[in-house]
């Protein structure tokens, strides 16, 4: 018999988890790499934004209607 198959976590359901995780258990070091990698995470989103907004723009010019 087949095993059952993990449920799919829905998009963001991993940074929801992390946003409810209780902060009190780390020490300082922990939480400077935390803030670290949120930075860092929060550049890749802005560039992928970036890219989603010139390929939206790109496609909104070429398919403007001509005047």
């Amino acid at each position: 018999m087949e095993e059952a198959a993990e449920p799919r976590r829905g998009r963001g359901a991993a940074l929801e988890l992390a946003l409810k995780e209780d902060l009190e258990i780390f020490g300082v070091a922990e939480l400077s790499e935390r803030i670290e990698m949120l930075q860092a995470e929060i550049v890749r989103t802005q560039a992928q934004l970036e890219r989603k907004r010139a390929s939206r723009s790109a496609a909104d010019a070429f398919f403007a209607p001509k005047t």
